[in-house]
């Protein structure tokens, strides 16, 4: 499942604030803001980069994706689809989604080695339905999207609830199972969503807050799937793992799968992160899901912040926990929320190798320093988190640093280069963004950020 974490998204800068603004801008500014916007663009080859730890510790983190919920509970069996699987689409699927789709089952047949294909029949093994945020809400309030087994339609999701049939715990095999993804969202939250619950319909249905290289993390820092995700998807599909297996049976297997399809992890030294502990996650549940009131959101990213400390992290969860709390102190305390976008920073180059982190904490910390005027000191900040944004797959990530790297150069007169780096912008902002009422929104709160704007 996908949670909303609207407040770490990082699409609203409260440093804003502390530039001044006036409603008239330099002419390059305005004339993209006026003008229609460019056609969307969209990622074309996968670049995954292939994991980074040792085959030991993949095979822990595979069982413990495998056999575990997340909530906790203990699964007492494997799961999986057994022969070729079919997947189809119904509802209402937004332009984009179906070109994304087959994008995602190349790279699931060729890299994790699934034989899965699209059919229009009805006896598909996964229905992907298009809806509405609102309905998908109604149904499951805190989800952005969601998966769901032995089901083939929304309508179905509240009997098969009342009957057990969607529950996890209970199920013996796969068969039938429903994927319910947003049909009025940008076409990057329709993406995302998809790599997700498609991965959970196929293979692990739990999350660790523990891992920095895969989508298996309910932070949502990675978009797609990456290295280590289709690695493990392909230990879960391989011929000497069966449908049924107990949790020691499939340990038994895995050093030799792991040992087969990943050779360079048997060469890396074991580094296993400790296990993240229910109260941190609770916490982070508590200070980023809905209906908490602003207070009690901050408290309780405080106690997330005390409790990765208290255990002596030093990994991206400490990372992860000083960013969140940093975003929800903007509007209260800016200085404050900046001690925390550095200590995050700091935190995050950890995860360096393993995602774009340190690319989602670049946008606090480079907003920051050109609302001060200090052009120079964010185009430092902004320029090594270009790439990997892009080669993560995040547009709305790529797009604001390149929209933020647009206000700094213009600060340092290169009106040219800004004006062509914000132009080449707005393609990733209509996938990132979505709507174009959205995409020049963007636009004016980030050109909002900076002090020449009040010189003109």
């Amino acid at each position: 499942m996908r949670f909303f974490l609207s407040s770490l998204i990082p699409l609203a800068f409260a440093v804003a604030a502390c530039a001044p603004v006036s409603q008239n801008g330099v002419p390059t500014r305005a004339a993209v803001s006026d003008t229609t916007l460019p056609p969307v663009k969209a990622f074309s080859t996968p670049r995954p980069i292939p994991p980074n730890r040792s085959n030991r510790d993949i095979t822990r983190d595979f069982l413990d994706l495998s056999f575990e919920l997340e909530s906790g509970r203990s699964l007492e069996r494997l799961t999986r689809f057994e022969g070729p699987i079919t997947v189809r689409v119904t509802g209402a699927p937004p332009t984009g989604m179906m070109p994304d789709l087959k994008a995602l089952l190349a790279r699931l047949r060729n890299e994790a080695r699934i034989d899965i294909s699209l059919t229009q029949s009805p006896s598909a093994n996964i229905t992907i339905q298009a809806v509405s945020r609102r309905d998908i809400r109604k149904a499951l309030p805190q989800a952005a999207c969601f998966v769901v087994p032995n089901i083939s339609s929304l309508s179905q999701y509240r009997s098969a609830r009342r009957s057990g049939a969607a529950n996890w715990a209970l199920l013996e095999s796969r068969k039938k199972i429903a994927i319910f993804l947003p049909n009025d969202t940008s076409p990057q939250e329709t993406r995302d969503c998809l790599h997700e619950e498609l991965a959970q319909a196929l293979g692990p249905l739990n999350d660790l807050y523990r891992l920095p290289d895969s989508v298996f993390n309910d932070d949502n820092i990675h978009a797609v799937l990456t290295g280590f995700d289709m690695t493990v998807l392909r230990a879960y599909y391989d011929p000497t793992l069966r449908n049924g297996m107990t949790r020691r049976e499939v340990a038994s297997r895995l050093p030799s799968i792991l040992s087969r399809i990943n050779p360079r992890g048997d060469q890396l030294s074991s580094n296993p992160l400790p296990e993240t502990p229910r109260a941190w996650i609770s916490a982070v549940q508590t200070a980023l899901g809905p209906g908490t009131s602003p207070a009690n959101r901050r408290a309780s990213a405080r106690q997330a912040l005390v409790i990765a400390q208290d255990n002596g992290w030093q990994d991206h969860r400490l990372g992860f926990a000083h960013y969140a709390l940093g975003r929800l102190l903007q509007s209260q305390d800016i200085t404050a929320a900046h001690t925390h976008f550095k200590a995050a920073d700091r935190a995050y180059r950890s995860a360096e190798p393993y995602g774009p982190h340190r690319a989602f904490v670049a946008t606090q910390l480079s907003a920051y320093a050109i609302s001060a005027g200090h052009s120079r000191e964010a185009l430092t900040i902004l320029n090594p988190q270009i790439a990997p944004a892009g080669r993560f797959e995040n547009a709305a990530l790529l797009s604001t640093l390149m929209l933020l790297q647009a206000e700094a150069l213009e600060m340092e007169g290169k009106f040219e280069d800004a004006g062509a780096l914000r132009l080449d912008s707005l393609g990733w902002a209509r996938y990132g963004f979505g709507p174009d009422w959205a995409v020049r929104a963007k636009l004016r709160e980030i050109s909002a950020l900076s002090p020449i704007k009040g010189r003109s």
